[in-house]
């Protein structure tokens, strides 16, 4: 099945091969995309990645979480963007935008010394205590994406992707852990899960049905049951499944499946995936949401070997699988997974890739 072409979101996929977002150290300081992420898209729409999402792009500068992270809060982004669209696009690869706000794990600088978010909820990793938002800062959030999304399209994306997921600002909302609101934003799922759902029906106003829109998301915080009282109030599977029916409600086309925040310690980023029962670790969730939602899940998380993809597929945990540093380490790993030269990706999970001088493989393999 991992071959077969596949319809997602009225895009025509060769294959259900993803490549999951990554933060590629490769904008400049200001945020504007570089023709080095260029090369980096082109070179797996050569080697037959069905969907390339790319590194997540920042909405707003006070969005910006990592440094030489890519921006979209800005119109004269659309033509660098255009540029490197343009070359995924001479193959038969698709290419979805990832747009996010930073949120509590936002940068901190002179600009804007303290974090915003749903609550003032300290975040356990940074030790920052960010600053709950008034609700005109959530509106003005909501068109911040939206006008992400239209440069997106005006770019030639092929659809964006809202990060709502790994303790950035859309995973804070959702969380009743970072959202303590009482207010229309904050309680129930329903009102967590508002901002996003905004999101989307104005995305839809300004480019119309057909542009899609997938969201990354969180199918849990990560805090581990009777470890942490933290479990007690984070978000669950539970919860997660609820929040996609929602999304699927308000003209989402796929979702993600992904979990884990930073201060719940090494739940996203898995090191040590060598052996097959420890690939997928998000299968589970997934499974859950596919079963109650009719549009297609695309499931990430230490996926590595042929056989591990070939029983996601076949028994329904997901429509699509998603990888990342496995696609940094083999950007061809599709072309030798379908020549039958591998059944197994050469990663070994050791996280080296992520190179603040730009992605790559840093293993020294013998």
């Amino acid at each position: 099945m991992i071959f077969d072409p596949i319809t997602v979101c009225n895009l025509e996929l060769q294959n259900r091969f993803v490549r999951s977002a990554t933060h590629e150290y490769l904008a400049e300081e200001d945020g504007t995309p570089t023709s080095r992420l260029g090369d980096v898209y082109e070179e797996l729409a050569k080697n037959e990645v069905g969907l390339i999402i790319t590194g997540y792009s920042y909405v707003l500068p006070g969005g910006q979480s990592d440094i030489l992270q890519q921006g979209i809060y800005d119109d004269r982004f659309i033509e660098p963007y255009r540029k490197i669209t343009e070359r995924v696009h001479r193959y038969r690869s698709k290419i979805v935008l990832q747009i996010v706000h930073g949120g509590r794990q936002a940068n901190v600088s002179d600009e804007y010394p303290v974090p915003i978010a749903p609550s003032a909820v300290k975040d356990g990793h940074s030790a920052v205590v960010p600053r709950e938002m008034t609700e005109e800062e959530i509106l003005e959030i909501i068109e911040a994406f939206t006008k992400a999304a239209v440069r997106a399209k005006k770019a030639g994306f092929d659809g964006v992707q809202l990060h709502c997921a790994h303790g950035f600002l859309l995973s804070n909302f959702i969380s009743p852990y970072t959202n303590r609101r009482t207010d229309s934003w904050g309680g129930s799922v329903e009102n967590r899960t508002r901002i996003i759902t905004k999101i989307v029906r104005r995305i839809k106003e300004e480019t119309g049905n057909s542009f899609p829109i997938l969201v990354k998301l969180n199918a849990t915080d990560g805090f581990q049951p009777g470890c942490s009282k933290k479990a007690e109030i984070g978000l669950d599977i539970t919860q997660a499944v609820e929040i996609a029916k929602l999304l699927e409600k308000a003209g989402v086309c796929a979702i993600e499946v992904s979990g884990g925040i930073g201060e719940a310690g090494g739940v996203t980023i898995r090191t040590a995936i060598n052996a097959p029962a420890k690939e997928a670790y998000f299968r589970d969730c997934s499974k859950k949401i596919k079963d109650a939602v009719n549009i297609p899940i695309i499931l990430v998380g230490g996926i590595r070997s042929l056989q591990i993809i070939n029983y996601l597929l076949e028994n329904g945990f997901a429509d699509l699988v998603s990888m990342s540093r496995v696609f940094i380490s083999e950007p061809d790993i599709v072309l030798k997974f379908k020549s039958g030269q591998v059944k197994k990706a050469r990663c070994v999970s050791c996280n080296l890739c992520f190179d603040p001088e730009g992605i790559s493989c840093n293993f020294q393999f013998e």
